[in-house]
C-alpha cells in the first residue's frame, strides 16, 4: 500500500535529458496550442451531438451546454494553475502523481487512456457520417451501410451484436491517417492542425448565419419537455466535448514558454469553445423543430440543405466537417500518446511507450500502438456508449486536478506559479462538486464498463507498475 501512496517530487517533473532517448522538442506556440484546445473539443460535439443531445433535453440542450461549459470553466482555472507549476507531458496524471499518490496517478491515467482513446473513436465515428454525407450529396453515391456502422449494440447493462453493420470503415481510416500524420512530427500536426481548425471556426460562422436566418421562436416549444432531469442527463454527456481542455495540458513538455503559455492556452480555447457551442445550439434549434433531431446523421449539413433548398451549403458545411473532425481525432490521440510517454518514462508502463525517433522527436511506436487500438474501437462500437465513457473519463480527470490544487496550495503554498485560480479554495470545491455532479448523471452501463476498466487497471498497476516505477528504483529521488 505504501507504494500506492508514494508521490512524485516536483522538482523531480523536469524532462531527461536527450541522451536516454526520452526528450520531446518544445517547438509549439501559444496560438497554436490555443488551437489544439479548440481543435480537440469543437468539432468532437456540436458537430452531430445535437441529434444526441435534443432528444433528451428539448430546446433546454442550451442549458445542458452551459452548465457543461460552467463546470469545465471552474476546472479549466484549476488546470491553468497545474499545468504552470508542472508543464511536462501527463495532464492529469502528472499532477494526481504529485500530489495524491502513485496508485491514484495510474488509475487518473487510467481514466485519461479511456477518455482519449474512447473519445477518438467516438469522433471518428461522426466523422463517418459526415463523410458519407458528402460523398452522397455530391455524387449521389451511397455508401453500402454495412461498412459505415459497428456490430455492436448497447442495452441496459450489456453489449451485443445486432448493429446495422459490419465494421465502421471510414472511421478506421481515418484514426491511421492522423497516426501518419503524428509520427511525421509535433510540430508538423500543430500547423496542420491549426489551419484545419481556421476552416472549422469559418464554416461553423457560415452555419450560424445561415441558419438563424431561417430562425422560428416557435420550435423552442415546449423549451424542456423532459424536465431539468433531461437537461442534466444531457448535460453530462456533453461534457465530453470538452476533453480538448486537458489536451492542452498534454503538451507542456513540447510548448514553448510553458508557465506562461500553458494556462493561457487553456483559457483561451475555453472562450472560444462556448462562444461557439451556444450560437451553433441556438441556430440549429431555431431553425429546426426539435421532432427532427433524433437520429439525424449530419445533422447540420442536413438543416442547412434544408433552410436553404440547395445542396451547396450543405457540402460546405459537410466539407468542413470532414476537415475539422480530423483535427479532433488528431489532437486526442496526441493526448492519449502524451499520457502513455509520461507513464513509461516513470517505469509504470513498457519503455516502448517513451521511445522517441531520432530523425522526428515524436514517441513513433507508441502512437502506431494507440491508433490501432483506437481504429479498433471506432470500427466497432456504438457511438452512444463511446460519448458517455469519454464524459466519465473527462470527468474523473478534471476531479483530481481540482482536488490536486487545493493540496499543493497547503502543502506547498510557495512553490512557484505562473497562474493562481482565483477565490481559493471556493472555486476548486465547486469545480468537484459540478463534476461529481454530471458524473452521477451518466447512464448505467457507463459504469459497468468503467469499474471493468479500473479493475483492469487496478491489476495492470499492482503486478508491474508498482514493481518497476522510477521511484521504486530510486531513479527520481524519494517520495514525499
Amino acid at each position: 500500500m505504501e507504494r500506492a501512496l508514494r508521490k512524485k517530487p516536483l522538482g523531480n517533473f523536469a524532462t531527461k535529458s536527450s541522451a536516454d532517448g526520452t526528450e520531446l522538442k518544445r517547438s509549439i506556440t501559444l496560438f497554436q496550442l490555443t488551437m489544439f484546445g479548440v481543435g480537440a473539443t469543437i468539432g468532437t460535439g456540436i458537430f452531430f451531438v445535437l441529434a444526441e443531445q435534443v432528444p433528451t433535453a428539448g430546446p433546454a440542450v442550451m442549458f445542458s451546454f452551459l452548465i457543461a461549459g460552467i463546470a469545465a470553466g471552474l476546472t479549466a482555472l484549476c488546470y491553468a494553475e497545474m499545468a504552470s507549476m508542472i508543464p511536462v507531458s501527463g495532464s492529469s496524471y502528472s499532477y494526481a502523481y504529485a500530489t495524491l499518490g502513485e496508485g491514484v496517478a495510474f488509475l487518473v491515467a487510467a481514466c485519461l487512456i479511456m477518455e482519449y482513446g474512447v473519445s477518438a473513436g467516438a469522433v471518428a465515428v461522426g466523422w463517418s457520417e459526415y463523410l458519407h454525407n458528402l460523398i452522397l450529396t455530391t455524387t449521389g453515391l451511397e455508401l453500402p451501410r454495412a461498412l459505415l456502422h459497428a456490430p455492436l449494440v448497447a442495452e441496459g447493462y450489456s453489449l451485443h451484436f445486432g448493429g446495422d453493420g459490419w465494421i465502421n470503415l471510414p472511421a478506421a481510416i481515418l484514426v491511421f491517417m492522423c497516426c501518419f500524420l503524428l509520427t511525421r512530427g509535433s510540430r508538423e500536426s500543430a500547423r496542420a492542425n491549426a489551419i484545419m481548425v481556421i476552416i472549422k471556426l469559418g464554416v461553423l460562422t457560415l452555419f450560424i448565419a445561415i441558419a438563424l436566418s431561417a430562425f422560428n421562436s416557435e420550435n423552442f416549444t415546449p423549451f424542456a419537455p423532459h424536465g431539468f432531469a433531461g437537461v442534466s442527463a444531457a448535460a453530462g454527456s456533453i461534457f465530453f466535448t470538452f476533453v480538448g481542455l486537458d489536451a492542452v495540458s498534454t503538451a507542456g513538455e513540447e510548448v514553448k514558454d510553458p508557465r506562461r503559455n500553458l494556462p493561457r492556452a487553456i483559457i483561451l480555447a475555453l472562450i472560444i469553445v462556448i462562444s461557439f457551442y451556444l450560437l451553433v445550439a441556438l441556430a440549429a434549434l431555431g431553425a429546426q423543430p426539435q421532432g427532427m433531431f433524433e437520429g439525424q446523421e449530419a445533422g447540420l449539413a442536413v438543416i442547412l440543405q434544408n433552410v436553404t433548398g440547395s445542396a451547396i451549403p450543405s457540402v460546405i458545411l459537410s466539407a468542413g466537417a470532414v476537415i475539422s473532425v480530423f483535427s479532433v481525432t488528431l489532437v486526442v490521440l496526441y493526448g492519449q500518446t502524451r499520457v502513455l510517454f509520461a507513464m513509461s518514462r516513470d517505469g509504470m508502463l513498457p519503455p516502448i511507450f517513451s521511445r522517441v525517433n531520432p530523425h522526428t522527436l515524436t514517441p513513433t511506436a507508441n502512437t502506431i500502438i494507440v491508433s490501432c487500438i483506437v481504429a479498433s474501437i471506432a470500427a466497432f462500437l456504438p457511438a452512444d456508449v463511446l460519448w458517455d465513457l469519454t464524459s466519465m473519463g473527462t470527468l474523473t480527470a478534471f476531479t483530481v486536478v481540482s482536488i490536486g490544487v487545493i493540496i499543493l496550495r497547503y502543502r506547498q503554498p510557495d512553490a512557484p506559479r505562473g497562474f493562481k485560480v482565483p477565490f481559493f479554495p471556493l472555486l476548486p470545491i465547486l469545480s468537484i462538486l459540478s463534476c461529481l455532479y454530471l458524473i452521477s448523471s451518466l447512464s448505467l452501463i457507463v459504469y459497468k464498463l468503467t469499474a471493468i476498466w479500473a479493475v483492469i487497471a487496478a491489476t495492470i498497476y499492482f503486478l508491474y507498475s508498482s514493481r518497476n516505477s522510477a521511484l521504486e528504483r530510486g531513479d527520481q529521488g524519494e517520495a514525499a
